[in-house]
């Protein structure tokens, strides 16, 4: 359901015309999925923050898109709950008058070597990674409308298997494969079902519980050496929703910065 408005803010006025364009954009709290809102909204399209918990980020994610002249919404919804995820599209659905875009940034990260992952935290990843995938594209698959975008997420880990990243990497490839079927269920709807997979990108997700060296040393494999921003991801987001990236269709984007 619609967050209500924090004390002091009068609640939104009553909205005129729907906007051309919507875009849902569930982990639209902080990081990647942030900033692709805000990118999606410069691009003018209206914008439904999706959030599991940390309302009052997403609550800031919605007033940094008003401030700048675009509209956004934010809705709480935790993306394994199939009924949590229909309600959100019905808040797009109510607020903006339907959904063309849907970009799938929500996610979980446990790193561990296969051998020593406790499997309490590999159902925890899988529900929000598998299962909240397939219910997020479930519900786009049936709603987005002709002309429209939907957008997933993998990591780039499930090529370059990484050492301790056995469940994650598992977990998007998963994703993977759906995004690829989805593309091709869609034949004659006129919607493009795309995956972007990042690199090593300077996120809270990504960073918490690294040291200094090994940041150092992830940072340093690109041939442009540094670590991808939310703003590299949310640019091509933004190109896979627009007319120019409508020839993109059952793909895998890596957006690493050239690491092989």
């Amino acid at each position: 359901m619609p967050l209500p408005p924090p004390p002091g803010r009068a609640a939104p006025a009553a909205r005129s015309s729907a906007p051309s364009r919507v875009a849902l954009v569930t982990g639209g709290s902080r990081g990647i999925g942030r900033r692709a809102a805000g990118r999606l909204a410069a691009d003018g399209h209206a914008v439904v923050v999706g959030c599991a918990g940390r309302p009052d980020e997403a609550e800031a994610a919605v007033t940094e898109i008003v401030a700048g002249g675009g509209r956004a919404i934010a809705v709480r919804a935790d993306v394994g709950d199939e009924h949590a995820v229909a309600a959100l599209f019905d808040a797009a659905e109510a607020e903006f008058g339907g959904v063309d875009v849907v970009v799938h940034a929500a996610g979980r990260m446990h790193l561990a070597p296969v051998a020593e992952l406790d499997l309490a935290d590999l159902d925890e990843l899988h529900r929000t990674n598998i299962r909240g995938t397939f219910a997020v594209v479930q519900q786009a698959a049936r709603r987005v409308r002709p002309g429209g975008a939907i957008v997933t997420f993998s990591t780039s880990v499930v090529g370059l298997a990484f050492p301790g990243y056995g469940a994650y990497a598992a977990s998007k490839g998963a994703v993977e494969a759906l995004t690829l079927i989805l593309a091709r269920e869609l034949r004659g709807r006129d919607v493009t079902v795309n995956a972007v997979a990042p690199g090593p990108t300077a996120t809270a997700l990504f960073l918490d519980g690294k040291d200094e060296e090994t940041i150092a040393r992830l940072a340093a494999q690109p041939p442009l050496e540094r670590l991808g921003t939310p703003a590299d991801i949310a640019e091509v987001v933004a190109f896979l929703a627009s007319p120019a990236g409508r020839w993109i269709n059952g793909q895998v984007v890596r957006a690493n910065g050239g690491i092989i």
